[in-house]
């Protein structure tokens, strides 16, 4: 079953190479979307593909070097959008 999450996280989040890592974390799982900083300090990520790649892509970010960068999660399930393709830092 396919999958496809937002997640914002909240905390020091910004300038301290999230997207990259996020980037980085995401060629070990078969999913795509993006991650980009939010004007408020958030970091947004969309992540879609199968549920279980997608959950494990999402527990390997809580496991990272992000880890003690994040003070809070919050993750919704949304419809998949169009033109997906790999997994992209946006700016």
């Amino acid at each position: 079953m396919r999958k496809t999450v937002q997640v914002f996280y909240e905390g020091r989040v910004q300038g301290v190479g999230f997207r990259f890592t996020a980037r980085s974390v995401s060629a070990g799982f078969d999913v795509a979307g993006y991650v980009r900083n939010l004007p408020d300090g958030r970091v947004e990520l969309l992540a879609s593909g199968e549920a279980g790649e997608v959950d494990d892509f999402l527990q390997a970010l809580r496991e990272s070097t992000l880890a003690g960068h994040i003070d809070n999660e919050s993750t919704e399930e949304i419809a998949p959008p169009g033109g997906l393709r790999g997994f992209e830092i946006r700016a």
